[in-house]
């Protein structure tokens, strides 16, 4: 499969590290990092943090597979941006018709409503843990988010959203306080393991759903068209995209491990992120508590901004609407109203006593998982479309990768939704 360098043209590495490079390089920086990082968003957390405490390490092989999809997902996407100067909605709009485009952004428009939800769920719990009443944290950030988005330029918005990137940093932090024994979760990320049950199959979903989520695609290919990217600086978008990706690999292994070696290993039960930082407090200590819970507000508030942002993107481009960050209300209303909306029912929804939070949050993975496919079909038929590509088409290696995770996600769905409607029947079919 890769015997054959030409498959790997845009994967060439750069000439030269001179000042040149290094200051292109250095404008060109954001988009990658910004949208893989991201995705470690509430809902991420939530799921990474629920799937680490309920099966321990031996959740951690899935890693590996979902680092390679998610780099090679992401780079198609930011390639198409970068060759055709056009965001995803758009080529699917000019590619498929207006009809599959409205019925594309009516199911993303759901899918991430759920996940806004989920943003400002992560707000509400993580500030509480610090005594910070919802009704207080969720308004004030909403309207942080909104000020950001619609008073800010682009270049400001993302210069705010790199400096978050950073704080990631928490995560690795709490992994090592907790003390793992480093050679069982080193045998357990290159063992690879399966259980035949739907909770575990829908933890399956729900992990490549959060790390390989639809609107990453739509946000990233309209980051690198707004930011003027182009195929002749291509080669440094591409550093960006893979940098960013493992970064957020990382970052979410780290998370799985702190997880792991703690709640698991202690046979606690916890149902949210939040709930994961307060089980670390009386295991591990006050500190690396604390640097969980700052990390799931930090990742909330990120989420907060590109969500409804990444979502404004796809259905402005896919209806033909002006959007961008460094438009404002009169030029692009429909991007700005749309944004706005958004984060007035998400943060409205958070403030209704008993909503059910918990159940939306992890769902909105699972759809997220359900709903790739769909898109990742979408953008394999027009990566390689020579007329729109040219010489940017994919090679063998790309497209082995990208349709294998389109049909081990309708798998999983399939088995999931079958055991679902039959309980047990994996367990018959496939004795433990």
């Amino acid at each position: 499969m890769f015997s054959s360098l030409s498959q790997f043209r845009f994967l060439k590495p750069l000439k030269s590290f001179s000042p040149r490079n290094i200051m292109i390089f250095l404008a060109i920086l954001g988009p990658g990092i910004i949208t893989a990082n991201v995705d470690n968003d509430a809902g991420g957390i939530t799921t990474y943090s629920l799937a680490a405490a309920n099966y321990g390490y031996s959740i951690l092989w899935m890693m590996i597979p979902t680092t390679i999809a998610l780099v090679v997902i992401q780079e198609m996407c930011a390639r198409m941006g970068a060759v055709t100067g056009k965001g995803l909605s758009d080529l699917i709009r000019e590619s498929f018709g207006v009809k599959v485009t409205f019925y594309v952004m009516i199911a993303l428009f759901l899918t991430n409503m759920g996940n806004s939800i989920s943003e400002f769920a992560g707000i509400a719990a993580s500030l509480e843990i610090f005594g910070v009443s919802k009704y207080i944290s969720v308004p004030l950030s909403a309207v942080a988010v909104w000020l950001l988005i619609v008073k800010g330029s682009y270049k400001v918005v993302e210069k705010v959203f790199l400096v978050a990137c950073l704080v990631y940093i928490a995560y690795p932090i709490a992994a090592f306080m907790a003390g793992p024994k480093w050679d069982v979760v080193l045998k357990a990320t290159v063992t690879p393991t399966f259980q035949p049950d739907s909770k575990y199959v829908m933890t399956l979903i729900g992990i490549i759903g959060t790390t390989i989520a639809p609107w990453m695609q739509f946000y990233q290919q309209s980051a690198v068209v707004e930011k003027g990217i182009t195929a002749e600086h291509y080669n440094f978008s591409r550093i960006d995209v893979i940098f960013g990706c493992i970064m957020a690999i990382v970052v979410a292994f780290f998370m799985m491990v702190a997880c792991a070696s703690t709640i698991h290993l202690h046979g606690l039960k916890i149902e949210t992120a939040a709930d994961a930082a307060m089980a670390l407090k009386p295991l591990v200590g006050q500190h690396a508590s604390s640097l969980f819970a700052f990390g799931l507000f930090n990742a909330s508030l990120f989420g907060a901004c590109i969500l409804p942002l990444s979502t404004a993107y796809y259905i402005c481009e896919g209806m033909g609407w002006e959007s961008g960050v460094d438009k404002d209300f009169e030029q692009a209303p429909q991007f700005f109203w749309l944004f706005t909306i958004i984060i007035a029912i998400s943060a409205g929804l958070i403030l209704i006593p008993n909503a059910p939070l918990l159940t939306i949050m992890f769902i909105s993975q699972v759809v997220n998982g359900a709903v790739l496919p769909f898109v990742l079909i979408f953008m394999l038929k027009l990566i390689n479309d020579k007329n729109l590509m040219g010489s940017y088409v994919n090679g063998p290696a790309f497209n082995i990768i990208a349709w294998l995770t389109v049909i081990i996600m309708i798998l999983l769905t399939m088995t999931m939704t079958m055991d679902m409607a039959v309980p047990g029947l994996f367990n018959k079919l496939i004795p433990r």
